[in-house]
């Protein structure tokens, strides 16, 4: 199995505390993330670290600028307690056809619903993604998302921690195999407690993130 998922779009670092968990990145690994942008309406801010190629790390939190949302905020992340790598996203080459085709492998990863916010140059960035509410809760089954005519946050010349390695663990494995090759995906898997971590190089030499 690859070290690094391919069609690896971007890994979701979620917090409680966004600006503690950016000043915690900046000082384990030397490289600061730089603000992404605003979730209008939806109560989430983000911060920015390539990865290398065309992905990158989102460390995404609530904005305590923003009123309260009226649902949850995405991704769960009013019940975290900590900092949790929770998911990650693939980008296929044709996102409605992927979606068509894991159907019909037998997972479906949910309808594509649109998604924007604005970058801090003002810049609003439009996209597409599956909503994952019928996704494996444990967050090794990636979304699927597709950026469209907006320009990919990759590009945008962030910071970068070239990624060495993703890994999942799940008592049992094979309960995400299915989906993960419904997907067209690929993940690094072993036996342990649900959860998705990552290692990055940087300055301070290679550092994990779980």
């Amino acid at each position: 199995m690859n070290a690094i998922p391919p069609l690896l779009d971007h890994l979701v670092l979620a917090t409680p505390d966004l600006a503690a968990s950016v000043a915690e990145f900046a000082r384990r690994t030397g490289v600061t993330p730089v603000p992404g942008g605003v979730h209008l309406g939806r109560g989430t801010r983000n911060h920015l670290v390539g990865l290398g190629g065309r992905s990158y790390l989102e460390i995404l939190g609530p904005d305590p600028e923003q009123p309260e949302p009226a649902g949850p905020r995405p991704f769960g992340v009013d019940r975290l307690t900590g900092p949790r790598t929770l998911t990650w996203a693939i980008s296929p080459p044709d996102l409605d056809a992927a979606i068509a085709a894991a159907r019909a492998r037998g997972y479906d990863p949910g309808p594509a619903q649109p998604m924007s916010r604005r970058t801090p140059d003002g810049t609003v960035l439009r996209w597409r993604l599956t909503d994952g509410d019928s996704a494996h809760p444990c967050g090794l089954v990636p979304f699927l998302i597709d950026w469209g005519e907006s320009p990919h946050p990759a590009a945008s010349g962030l910071p970068v921690t070239p990624l060495l390695e993703v890994t999942g663990t799940l008592p049992d494995p094979e309960e995400v195999r299915g989906p993960l090759a419904a997907l067209g995906a690929g993940l690094s898997l072993a036996a342990g407690p649900a959860a998705l971590s990552f290692t990055v190089d940087t300055p301070n030499g290679p550092v994990t993130f779980a």
